[in-house]
């Protein structure tokens, strides 16, 4: 357990009030762009926060695949346990660890199902693999073997051969996460990093405070 007792330094980048833009999906958009150049795996995974329909907190790692000033947006199946608990409880977290480049950012809002075009649009943008392993997967439910999903795939292959549009399952669709508050994390020397957190305020303007680490 040696590896625990490890200490990183940080760096002493600045970010700071007069470094910020002042609009968050601004910010995030640069560091998400930063992330992007240095190749970080999948930068745009964020770990979904959520609690299930008896009150448990659960999480698990989605795509970001649409940003907007309305919000972030993932798509996923309806029938998955994620799903189950937004329709439950919508208030969500949603925290993009980019930590190759010593940043995090934290979303907290409110998750609401996009309508069919919206939904539509998402599904087609995917490749045809992709639309096929969705569409195999009853997401979250037990299933015998790996052998049975194989199975599951192949059969769809053959009823929907490379090339052939595949229809998007009524069960499948698009989400947005509608931010209250974000926090950009940079990380500093001798832990003492930096926290600089936007809240919407009633007006729909954002307000920024600092918060000690």
């Amino acid at each position: 357990m040696d590896s625990l007792k490890r200490h990183t330094d940080y760096g002493s980048q600045d970010f700071t009030e007069d470094t910020v833009l002042a609009d968050p999906f601004d910010q995030f958009s640069a560091w998400l762009s930063d992330a992007e150049a240095e190749e970080v795996f999948e930068p745009n995974a964020m770990v979904l926060g959520t609690v299930d329909p008896d009150g448990r907190p659960s999480s698990r790692t989605v795509l970001l695949k649409g940003l907007s000033v309305e919000g972030f947006e993932f798509v996923t199946n309806y029938d998955s346990r994620k799903a189950l608990a937004l329709d439950a409880h919508p208030d969500v977290t949603a925290l993009f660890p980019w930590y190759a480049l010593k940043r995090q950012v934290i979303v907290y809002g409110s998750a609401q199902r996009l309508g069919a075009a919206e939904s539509d649009a998402y599904w087609n943008r995917r490749p045809q693999g992709a639309q096929l392993a969705s569409a195999a997967s009853r997401q979250s439910q037990p299933v015998a073997s790996r052998a049975e999903l194989d199975a599951a795939l192949a059969d769809l292959e053959t009823q929907y051969p490379e090339g052939a549009p595949v229809p998007r399952p009524e069960n499948w669709g698009a989400y947005r996460i509608v931010p209250r508050v974000i926090e950009f994390w940079a990380g500093r020397s001798r832990r003492f990093h930096d926290r600089l957190v936007f809240t919407r305020s009633a007006g729909g303007s954002w307000d920024i405070i600092r918060l000690q680490p």
